[in-house]
């Protein structure tokens, strides 16, 4: 049986956990009183799936303090390699552990014959490609036994073939594989800035209800495009963008990425406290 929409919940405000955050997550509030505003945590799934050492006593003893949501970045939706099922089995070895929130991945293809890169490439938004990912995920969900979120990602080209715009393609991804959207607002707008479109029409392109969660991070200002990094602060035109989703979506459940220099994590909380700050000045503006 696969768990309906209503199980992505409204966590609040979250923040990715990294090594540099593990004691403080494994012991709560102790000792760390910045934790107090990380309402829940989300991990990189592949980080977590050996079945002993530190990391995994690190998630058990963290999941016992707060909700995890386990976010992957190997699963490539959109590859035309066989899904991996050895990969399935293992998330769904970790899943039943821990007992995520939900589980997430992102909309894009990464290996080729086999062969497995460390990109999140995009796809041609296309029929073909959307019956291809629309397939799948449904395969991946029925293994897991829930519906997923599948992310939007950062792009830097386009494809001269694709004949719906990423909106179009996601909203109908999620309506054919009955699945949700984790909307990553940094993504949005790193992505409209090197191609032209505008961003706020992006958002009000995607149905509310398919939307479980939203990513915030930080990205690189090039002279040609911005590039997506998750190494800086969320600058002030993303804090805008999450303002307008925030009033069209409602109370959805927010994550905080960092990847690299991350600051102490009492730097982090402040930009999460400020994330929750909007989301409660916002709300009210959502659509009913």
């Amino acid at each position: 049986m696969i768990v309906g929409m209503e199980g992505f919940a409204a966590l609040g405000q979250g923040l990715g956990l990294r090594p540099p955050f593990y004691e403080a997550a494994a012991t709560g509030e102790a000792s760390f009183a910045a934790v107090a505003d990380v309402d829940w945590w989300e991990v990189i799934s592949e980080n977590f799936m050996g079945e002993g050492g530190n990391p995994r006593r690190v998630l058990r003893a963290a999941r016992a303090h707060r909700p995890i949501v386990l976010h992957g970045v190997s699963m490539p939706l959109g590859s035309t390699d066989p899904l991996d099922a050895r990969y399935l089995d293992r998330l769904a070895a970790l899943a039943a552990e821990i007992e995520p929130a939900w589980i997430s991945d992102h909309l894009c293809w990464s290996s080729l014959g086999g062969h497995r890169a460390h990109d999140l490439w995009p796809l041609p938004f296309t029929e073909e490609a959307l019956a291809h990912v629309a397939g799948r995920v449904a395969r991946v969900q029925e293994r897991l036994g829930r519906r997923i979120l599948v992310e939007n990602v950062s792009s830097y080209l386009t494809y001269r073939h694709s004949t719906m715009s990423e909106p179009q393609f996601l909203t109908a991804l999620a309506e054919r594989a009955d699945c949700g959207l984790l909307l990553d607002v940094n993504n949005v707008f790193v992505s409209a800035h090197n191609h032209g479109f505008d961003a706020v029409a992006f958002l009000d392109a995607i149905p509310r209800e398919r939307v479980g969660q939203f990513h915030l991070a930080g990205h690189e200002t090039l002279p040609t495009h911005l590039r997506d990094t998750h190494d800086h602060p969320v600058c002030d035109g993303v804090w805008e963008l999450y303002r307008h989703a925030v009033a069209r979506f409602g109370d959805v459940a927010t994550l905080l990425e960092r990847d690299e220099h991350i600051p102490p994590l009492d730097e982090l909380c402040a930009e999460l406290r400020h994330a929750g700050e909007i989301a409660r000045a916002s709300r009210g503006g959502a659509e009913r």
